[in-house]
């Protein structure tokens, strides 16, 4: 496939990944902050630690809303780079098309089910008295959005894996920048505090939604989302969400990852607790989103040719993908590790704040310099259509780990705060070293077969 200058199946894959792959951590990086940048100003605001508690209780459900659009976007992003390796670019505007209309019945769908039931949700989510306020403000006004989000997050996969990662980045990129101008206006300027917050964001989504859109209509794009294959259909639409079932599962359960988290903290340490995991899981963003990058920037090479079934790419653009990835993470840690006052430092000064939240992070981050060689095998697994194998890998950490030892252990360490903390590192450690067992021990029969079965028509 050539286009936007770029050849897929025949370009250097050190060059193409970098070509691919740059933009793409650009886009992570400024979404980092179109993701943070609500809470830096919140956290500013007077009561600003109480502020982002309810923020961060109202965050698992943001992340529920994103954990839709990834599996319609990362299930079917996939399948079109396949398809097109194949020469059935007919068969991949298929399944884009159709990845269209499902992200607008999911949208409508959870608008109404979330509106309907926040106030619960909320609650047993680990809101307090103090913070219930903070958390309904923020979120009623979001959830006006969730189109706009399911949209610009759901579809833009698919304008990254023609090619086009430039455009790609500009569609977070616009966001980004609207949502930084307009947050300080909102919060401070009109004095609307948390729900300044959430106008500016969904304002911001509203503005990169449109620009998806209008690109996968218009000329510039070598697929187009067409007509006559609007209306869903099962036999499309069940092989998009059983290979999206697993970035899924990744984003859901970490939405119940932090409700448990939330609840225990709240439990051991209060709502001074419940803010530091805020800030900690904006600092995951931090970690996350640049390795997410990369992965998009590998994914569009690695599934094309294996589609086109030139193996030896596969392989190559994997090794160059699990090193890039693994250099990243240790640097992460190094830093996380000595210098966590200045990441607790973006959000908030509050002396009590940073206290606790420097000590956490020491804590909870302690076995995030694996996690680089976890995301490159279970993305691979992803981008070669191996469902199944990635959903058990995205099961594991926090299904089978992570929420269960988050109740486990504090039962058995006398400081309750930390063994609610230590779960974390013991359960990336855990995960990180069977996933790398089992990409090794099945890579020679992942890239040695291609499967029948991932035809999406």
């Amino acid at each position: 496939m050539s286009n936007n200058n770029v050849d897929l199946g025949n370009d250097s894959v050190g060059k193409l990944l970098l070509k691919l792959a740059t933009p793409a951590i650009i886009a992570q990086i400024v979404n980092v902050l179109y993701n943070i940048v609500d809470r830096i100003f919140i956290g500013r605001m007077a009561n600003g630690d109480l502020a982002m508690a309810g923020v961060g209780v109202a965050f698992p459900i943001i992340m529920i809303i994103s954990a839709f659009a990834a599996l319609i976007g990362m299930g079917g992003a996939p399948l079109v780079a396949i398809k097109m390796g194949e020469k059935d670019n007919d068969g991949a505007e298929k399944i884009l098309s159709n990845s269209f209309s499902t992200l607008i019945i999911i949208a409508i769908i959870l608008t109404g089910v979330f509106l309907i039931f926040s106030e619960p949700i909320l609650w047993a989510f680990g809101a307090s008295e103090s913070t219930i306020g903070f958390a309904k403000d923020y979120l009623n006004i979001y959830l006006i959005g969730t189109l706009f989000v399911q949209i610009a997050l759901g579809m833009n996969p698919f304008i990254n894996t023609q090619g086009f990662a430039k455009t790609g980045m500009i569609t977070v990129l616009i966001g980004a920048v609207i949502n930084i101008v307009l947050d300080p206006i909102f919060i401070f300027g009109f004095g609307l505090g948390v729900k300044g917050a959430a106008i500016a964001t969904i304002t911001a989504q509203f503005v990169s939604a449109a620009w998806v859109v209008i690109f996968l209509f218009g000329k510039k794009s070598v697929l187009k989302i067409r007509k006559k294959y609007i209306l869903p259909s099962l036999k499309v639409v069940m092989p998009i969400m059983a290979l999206g079932i697993s970035p899924f599962i990744m984003q859901a359960t970490e939405s119940l990852v932090l409700i448990s988290l939330n609840n225990k903290l709240q439990m051991y340490g209060g709502d001074l607790a419940v803010g530091a995991m805020t800030i900690m899981s904006s600092i995951m963003q931090i970690v996350m989103l640049p390795l997410m990058g990369l992965t998009q920037g590998a994914q569009p090479i690695i599934s094309y040719n294996f589609g086109a079934k030139q193996l030896e790419r596969v392989k190559s653009t994997f090794k160059l993908l699990l090193k890039s990835c693994m250099i990243y993470t240790v640097f992460m840690w190094c830093g996380l590790m000595f210098f966590p006052q200045v990441f607790v430092g973006i959000f908030n000064n509050k002396p009590e704040l940073v206290e606790i939240t420097s000590w956490s992070i020491k804590i909870f981050f302690g076995g995030i310099f694996l996690f680089g060689a976890q995301i490159a095998c279970q993305q691979t697994f992803l981008a070669l259509g191996q469902a199944k194998v990635s959903l058990i890998l995205a099961l594991l950490r926090k299904i089978v780990l992570l929420i269960p030892l988050i109740f486990i252990l504090p039962m058995f360490i006398e400081n309750k705060l930390q063994g609610v903390l230590l779960a974390e590192p013991i359960a990336d450690i855990t995960a990180a070293l069977t996933t790398i067992t089992c990409f090794f021990i099945f890579y020679k029969k992942t890239l040695g077969n291609v499967p029948e079965n991932l035809e999406a028509n």
